[in-house]
């Protein structure tokens, strides 16, 4: 897992891009598996996604921070991109890897941010094509620019917009989940037991579970994602196709 503070910004100071990095690692044998953590749309170019879409090494799966859908707020945060560059970097990955894993990180309950502005946000992600959403609540810190602004939102609001939020994402993971079914993916099983039960992880980071089989642990293997359980998880029975 490639993870840090600014991913997108590694070597920037050393007449390096990210970009490299994810080449070099390309060409390291033993690894068969490389995700990259959070990285923000800013710093998530075209040759970052066409790079991660050629390769047999880095997985089909992103992380992009949003916060959030409306852009006055998204400038009020300090950040650098709005929306419309977020859109563009969701599509291109589209473009290139149908059945990626986007997730997206959101604050509700920003100082100032409006009823009309949430549900701009809102209906910004609904129409999104992504996975699903860590969503979080706005809390005051002492000292940070936000605790000085004005307007700040109730705690009982930001519960309801937090909540609609957490259902959108689960539909979101829902519809993503189905979007896989009938697929062949590379599942790897981890070592840990639930009961009579392992699971493991699929490129695309789709949960999958099969009967405790402790010659499993720790390896690769294609599984046909067909059933799930009730809770939405895949499950997979040996032989696997």
């Amino acid at each position: 897992m490639l993870t840090g503070v600014n991913l997108g910004d590694f070597g920037r100071h050393n007449g390096e891009r990210f970009s490299d990095l994810v080449k070099a690692l390309e060409s390291i044998d033993g690894i068969d598996r490389i995700r990259i953590s959070s990285i923000e749309p800013d710093l998530l170019t075209d040759e970052i996604i066409e790079r991660v879409a050629a390769s047999r090494r880095f997985l089909p799966h992103f992380h992009i921070p949003l916060q959030s859908g409306c852009d006055r707020i998204l400038k009020a945060m300090h950040r650098k991109y709005d929306r419309t560059l977020y859109a563009s970097r969701v599509t291109r990955i589209r473009e290139l890897l149908p059945h990626a894993c986007i997730a997206a990180d959101v604050i509700t309950g920003f100082p100032g941010e409006t009823e009309g502005e949430f549900r701009d946000t809102a209906g910004f992600l609904e129409a999104l094509d992504i996975s699903y959403m860590h969503v979080f609540t706005y809390s005051r810190r002492e000292n940070t620019l936000a605790s000085k602004m004005e307007n700040p939102v109730g705690d009982l609001e930001k519960k309801v917009r937090s909540d609609y939020l957490h259902h959108l994402s689960e539909r979101k993971k829902e519809q993503f989940y189905r979007s896989n079914h009938g697929r062949i993916e590379k599942v790897l099983f981890e070592s840990d037991r639930s009961g009579d039960s392992m699971h493991g992880f699929t490129t695309n980071y789709i949960r999958v579970r099969t009967p405790y089989d402790p010659s499993l642990a720790n390896t690769i293997v294609d599984v046909r994602l067909g059933a799930t359980d009730p809770d939405g998880t895949y499950f997979a029975s040996p032989p696997f196709s």
